[in-house]
């Protein structure tokens, strides 16, 4: 069953490669959707796919890659929409 969820990362989650990192397991996992730099320096994403995926994803995301310092990781689930081709950096 497919799912979505969407996740607000907080500490220090910019200039570490998080974004990259994110997309590069979500496209591993074949989740779709994107993730973007937010001005008061968290980060967002939305990712749709199968829901045993995103529990393997929100697992990343509530530790991130190295150098990065997650204090916290907002997850909220919400209805599969199916609207995303891919899984990519937005700016």
């Amino acid at each position: 069953m497919n799912g979505r969820i969407h996740i607000l990362v907080y500490g220090k989650v910019q200039g570490v490669f998080f974004r990259q990192n994110a997309k590069e397991l979500a496209s591993g996992l074949g989740i779709k959707g994107y993730t973007k730099n937010l001005e008061d320096g968290s980060l967002e994403i939305i990712a749709e796919g199968p829901n045993q995926k995103l529990d393997e994803f929100i697992e990343f995301c509530k530790k991130g890659p190295n150098g990065a310092s997650v204090e916290s990781a907002k997850i909220t689930y919400d209805e599969y929409k199916n609207e995303f081709e891919d899984f990519e950096i937005r700016h």
